[in-house]
């Protein structure tokens, strides 16, 4: 079995060398943003303490008690398929990625 890709998904500095790192949103609006991407949770109700969202060959996690999510941990298990859905909502939502083993980052706007 391949080893899982880890990505977090933010939002870029507002201005180079800014370690402010500005919030992607309410929790109400990056799920509603996500599901434009086929991304959402599956209905079931986990105690994890986290929010869990499936896409195509992906699922997104953040923490469910925060009013404002800052940043979202991806697990890609299938590459093909996540990618370009991933650069879609990067592109349009003006996020970034940053790909945890590489510390490379992609997209922002």
């Amino acid at each position: 079995m391949a080893k899982k890709r880890q990505l977090v998904l933010t939002r870029p500095p507002a201005t180079k060398g800014d370690p402010t790192m500005a919030p992607l949103g309410s929790r109400k609006d990056v799920v509603a943003a996500l599901a434009l991407y086929n991304t959402a949770p599956d209905g079931s109700k986990r105690n994890t303490g986290m929010e869990v969202l499936w896409g195509p060959g992906m699922v997104l996690e953040f923490p469910a008690a925060a009013d404002e999510v800052n940043q979202v941990m991806i697990s890609v298990s299938d590459e093909e398929i996540a990618r370009p859905v991933l650069q879609r909502l990067s592109k349009a939502l003006g996020w970034m990625m940053v790909d945890l083993e590489s510390g490379r980052s992609f997209g922002g706007g």
